[in-house]
């Protein structure tokens, strides 16, 4: 089993900047993908990005392409989405997520899940 913690949501005004974390412990070996997706009441989970087990590999879905940056420290099983330019549509329960067997950007896909962190973006 992996267990995912997230840290670092907020309210925030619009135009800031949040750090998300995630940091992954238990059989952290069998990861090779990380993403960080993110939902709304009423709505399906969406995704938000990825990265590959040596950070070779990273994309980020079209909403969020060159505001956003995720980035995974392996050493420490720790994954990082940088938020820039923060919009109110932004506002979400962001979740990390752990792959083992590929890159995805289907929730369905994704072994592992942490308990989400609020991210608030005000106008």
């Amino acid at each position: 089993q992996v267990q995912l913690v997230e840290s670092g949501g907020g309210l925030v005004q619009a135009g800031s900047s949040l750090t998300l974390s995630c940091v992954a412990s238990g059989r952290t070996s069998s990861v090779y993908a990380m993403g960080w997706f993110r939902q709304v009441p009423g709505k399906e989970r969406e995704f938000v990005a990825y990265i590959d087990r040596i950070g070779a590999s990273t994309f980020h879905a079209p909403s969020v392409k060159g505001r956003f940056t995720i980035s995974r420290d392996y050493a420490k099983n720790n994954v990082y989405l940088q938020m820039n330019s923060l919009k109110p549509e932004d506002t979400a329960v962001y979740y990390c997520a752990a792959n083992k067997v590929i890159p995805s950007v289907t929730a369905h896909d994704y072994d592992y899940w942490g308990q989400g962190t609020q991210v608030a973006v005000s106008s």
